[in-house]
């Protein structure tokens, strides 16, 4: 009877230490040792319970277990929340593991830290698989079957972990052993069971027949690994699959999308007191002189490469940038500057920023790094990006995801008044010395810092190319290039939003009377960072805020961008081409500029019709005239001129009238449904007329991203008594467009009052349109023809 207990123990304790051993494996991609320490505690729980309940009915064993699960997750729950600093009461902390353990236990960020979401999975699996494996040995008297739940645990451990830890050979050797010896007790329990009770001759026969058995199965093993070996021999080299990279990571509000374009909102109330930040260690300096110069001084950062900063802003390590960073963008398609980010669920202790292409292996640092510690009060902020410097090593006080590729933070929730937050980063130092002989990245390790969108204006690869010509060196050409943008550009804080082609063309080769040639931080980062590289300089945009000395209250006047080179051995480098405050800035030279395009028509030449007679007596032969034209040849050309003119504006007229005609057929005749559709056709035209047709491939939900974005983006005109009107949201049109266009009225019927909608949101939209393209477009909009001969497609082809 001891025996057997003692028996039924021993392979209890072998399935919790086979589960155990699955725990040690997953433990790799995790912080500390509290995760295998939970889940040994859960296998050993539930296997004992399940031995020391074999006298019980399955069927009232297997509540007793799940119930003593419960209270061992609430546990689990409560141990982990205490460890990692989770606010919050055990009831919502419950549902909110429940709700989200298999979700962020994909998308944390490695290691992953043991909170409440991210050790209940691994607890309860553990829990399961050790009670199916002790109830199959003990219970049910299968040892062999007894391994099956503890192996898959352990296999999905693997997988879970994938090529993100290195690999041990000890943990599956030891758990073959522990899983032999479980086979051993297992066999002799039901062997000694088995040879009760029958004669020598019957025990003979049973054991030729095992022996057979046994040589089969070995042959059979043998023959698998001859036939498997060449297969796993040609896999050792390979690295596992990763199933996070399945997993879609949190998706960003549409106020992040573009952090960019924020930069003119906020400039146009520079009050607003966004967060309040206070130094706990590290006090960060002011930001130093941003004039460079020919000749860099050593051992400065980029933004004071003139004369050194005041002595009040030095350190005796060096200097350091210890702006806040909200978001980094690294993609530029022409149009905008956007984040392409993966955002990770992470703990409090954050992994270090991944090196970028080039800067795999920098040279040492001249100086040590900065170890800043800040705690920030969310006033008026808005969205998910957390404002931190630049690289982020802990996180304490809020539930953050992680972007380890640049080193951004976003929250699990939108910002709220009084959320308050301790980030601690760490800001390196850039000696000068290293810069001035350093290279650039290239290659496709560096082409997405390269790419400069579909089509290039020229004359912006001309000018970048003017401004640094003869310098060498990629620092150099961009020191370049930021002091040409000091000298020669002003700053404007109400200068209209808009970062593309035309907007910077405009912000750079403009005269300065038509409104060119100034602009806020985001045309000067954005058209740095574009210039930089048409000259083959890696770059991205960067958008934060200065910092008050000595931390205090944050404004949206302290909002900043600014542009990034990417250097070979260093890594990214800030620079600056904002001019210094109550510098005045000079027009560009002429010879920057680009040259006028030729013209098609010869040049104007004297024809006999303008020699007078007075020119034609004093002639080479004395008093001989000239001949001269009749007065009816002057008369005829001026007649057809004049026709030609009154023909020209009569087709004009014509357009306009049927124009007028065709949009209030369109949104004013017909069905409701038909009149949505014509809302629609509205809309395209819009687009048309402003010069951003959506591509074609595009559905109606498309469109209205792209229209969005064509609002945000247009420069047009500020006007002190007539603001800009608001441009409404058109995804609801396009969703009732595809409901009308391709259900049929069977499925969606819309009323008076749908189609009402459907045609002030277009006029609304319209009217925003108009208001934001420059003076010619807004002359052509009313008399361009295109419209009459448009194919009406609610899909915007």
């Amino acid at each position: 009877m001891v025996t057997g207990i003692l028996r039924r123990v021993a392979l209890a304790i072998v399935v919790a230490a086979l589960v155990t051993l699955a725990g040690l494996s997953l433990n790799r991609v995790y912080s500390g040792q509290l995760l295998v320490q939970l889940m040994a505690g859960a296998a050993l729980a539930a296997a004992l319970i399940s031995a020391l309940l074999r006298r019980l009915p399955a069927w009232l064993a297997a509540p007793v277990s799940v119930l003593a699960m419960v209270g061992y997750a609430l546990f689990s729950i409560n141990v982990s929340a205490h460890a990692g600093g989770v606010a919050g009461d055990l009831r919502s902390l419950t549902f909110d593991a429940a709700r989200n353990a298999v979700p962020r236990l994909l998308t944390a960020l490695i290691p992953v830290e043991p909170q409440p979401d991210t050790i209940l999975a691994p607890v309860v699996l553990a829990w399961l698989a050790a009670f199916a494996g002790a109830e199959l040995a003990v219970r049910a008297r299968r040892p062999a079957a007894a391994l099956l739940p503890p192996t898959l645990l352990y296999a999905s451990a693997l997988v879970l972990v994938g090529p993100n830890s290195d690999v041990t050979l000890w943990q599956p050797l030891v758990f073959a052993g522990i899983g032999a010896l479980g086979l051993v007790v297992g066999s002799a329990t039901s062997g000694a069971r088995s040879l009760r009770g029958i004669g020598n001759r019957e025990k003979a026969v049973l054991r030729v027949r095992t022996a057979t058995g046994l040589t089969a199965g070995l042959a059979a093993i043998l023959a698998l690994v001859v036939a498997v070996s060449p297969l796993v021999a040609g896999l050792i080299g390979d690295k596992p699959g990763d199933p996070r990279r399945y997993v879609q990571p949190p998706n960003l509000d549409v106020i992040d999308q573009n952090p960019l374009i924020r930069i003119s909102g906020w400039a146009a109330f520079p009050e607003q007191q966004l967060f309040q930040v206070d130094i706990l260690k590290g006090a960060p300096e002011p930001t130093p002189s941003a004039t460079p110069s020919p000749t860099p001084t050593p051992s400065l950062d980029p933004f004071s490469a003139e004369v050194p900063p005041p002595p009040e802003t030095q350190t005796e390590e060096g200097n350091y940038d210890t702006r806040l960073r909200l978001a980094v963008l690294p993609d530029w398609d022409g149009v905008t500057w956007h984040m392409d980010a993966d955002y990770r669920d992470a703990g409090r202790v954050l992994p270090p920023v991944a090196r970028p292409p080039g800067a795999e292996s920098t040279l040492p640092e001249t100086y040590p790094p900065l170890t800043i510690e800040e705690r920030i009060t969310v006033g008026e902020l808005r969205g998910r990006l957390l404002p931190a410097v630049a690289a982020p090593t802990r996180v304490d006080g809020l539930r953050v995801a992680y972007d380890q590729s640049n080193g951004s933070l976003l929250t699990t929730a939108p910002l709220a008044p009084g959320t308050t937050y301790t980030v601690t980063s760490v800001s390196p130092s850039v000696d000068v010395n290293q810069l001035i002989a350093a290279d650039v990245p290239n290659g496709d390790a560096a082409a997405r810092y390269l790419a400069v969108g579909p089509s290039v204006p020229t004359d912006l690869s001309q000018f970048a190319q003017k401004v640094v010509q003869g310098e060498s060196s990629p620092y150099l050409r961009a020191i370049a290039l930021q002091s040409f943008m000091q000298e020669h550009y002003a700053y404007a804080a109400d200068a209209p939003s808009g970062h593309a082609y035309p907007n910077l063309s405009f912000f750079l080769l403009a005269d300065p009377s038509l409104g060119g040639q100034r602009g806020t931080s985001e045309q000067f980062a954005a058209a740095f960072a574009a210039l930089g590289r048409l000259l083959g300089l890696p770059t991205r945009v960067v958008v934060g805020f200065h910092v008050p000395a000595g931390g205090g209250t944050v404004t949206a006047g302290e909002a900043v961008a600014w542009p990034e080179v990417l250097f070979t051995g260093i890594g990214w480098v800030p620079f600056d081409p904002i001019p210094q405050p109550n510098t005045p800035s000079h027009a560009v030279e002429p010879e920057f500029m680009p040259a006028p395009p030729p013209s098609s028509t010869p040049p104007p030449s004297v024809t006999p019709s303008a020699i007078t007679a007075s020119d034609a007596s004093s002639g080479p032969n004395g008093g001989e005239a000239a001949e001269v034209p009749g007065p009816s040849a002057g008369s005829l050309a001026s007649g057809v001129g004049i026709g030609a003119a009154g023909l020209l504006v009569v087709a004009l007229l014509l357009v306009m009238v049927l124009r007028s005609a065709q949009s209030r057929r369109r949104m004013a005749s017909g069905d409701p449904a038909r009149r949505v559709v014509g809302a629609w056709d509205e809309v395209m035209d819009g687009l048309m007329l402003a010069g951003h047709s959506p591509p074609s491939h595009l559905a109606a939900v498309e469109v209205a991203d792209y229209a969005a974005l064509v609002v945000a983006d247009a420069p047009g005109r500020r006007h002190a008594r007539r603001p800009r009107p608001a441009a409404p949201e058109l995804s609801g049109l396009a969703k009732t467009v595809n409901a009308v266009a391709f259900g049929g009225r069977t499925v969606f019927d819309p009323d008076e009052s749908v189609a009402t909608s459907a045609r002030d949101r277009a006029v609304a939209f319209r009217k925003a349109l108009y208001r934001r393209r420059s003076w010619w477009r807004r002359a052509l909009w009313w008399i361009d023809p295109r419209p009459l001969r448009r194919r009406a497609d609610p899909r915007g082809k």
